[in-house]
């Protein structure tokens, strides 16, 4: 029997840190950020249906979130400023994430390649969970930066007014319900919580 890699190298999605460019409190990887988006996607998915008559499916949402940044086990995370510095770069690094894309799928064998294929190649039917997730992504940005402002961390001080002014640029109304509903709990200390 054949060994495929395709699971080993998501695997390593672990190994894979964020925010490279800042100093961090608490590090984070690509797996626990893929893990954050998922729920806030599903989250974001179950707010549309239930406050905005939407029918999404909540459960594709979160599944389309936890392979978002799945590529980068192979090109690694590019930092934002480097990212979307310009349409050139941009462009060329859509190219290298697509690329990386197609390799992770050779890693699986042919019967499963369609399954996959949608977290890499997005398809015209996921178009407006693809929606959810690129915002669910920016709130997980904005909770990274209100914990790294809230243990002192004044590295992320810009970083947190950029990230909150993003999400209010957001013209989604299962956003501005999520950030009025759920999000100033972020902002609030454990014992805060439990009072």
């Amino acid at each position: 029997m054949e060994n495929y890699n395709f699971f080993a190298m998501v695997n390593r999605m672990k190994l894979i840190d964020r925010w490279a460019l800042m100093h961090n409190s608490s590090k984070e990887n690509i797996a626990e950020h893929s893990h954050t988006v998922a729920v806030l996607s599903h989250a974001l998915a179950l707010i549309g249906n239930k406050e905005f008559g939407k029918n999404y499916n909540a459960e594709r949402a979160a599944l389309l979130a936890l392979y978002h940044d799945t590529t980068e086990v192979i090109t690694g995370d590019m930092p934002t400023p480097v990212k979307y510095y310009n349409e050139e770069i941009k462009s060329v690094y859509k190219d290298i994430e697509r690329a990386a894309g197609e390799r992770l799928v050779g890693m699986l064998p042919e019967e499963y390649k369609g399954d996959f294929c949608p977290f890499f190649e997005k398809e015209e039917g996921d178009k407006e969970l693809w929606k959810l997730v690129k915002a669910a992504d920016k709130i997980s940005a904005l909770i990274k930066c209100v914990e790294e402002t809230r243990t002192g961390n004044r590295e992320f001080e810009i970083a947190l007014k950029s990230q909150e002014e993003k999400i209010r640029n957001i013209d989604l109304p299962e956003v501005k319900y999520f950030c009025d509903t759920f999000l100033p709990a972020y902002y609030k200390t454990l014992d805060e919580h439990t009072k």
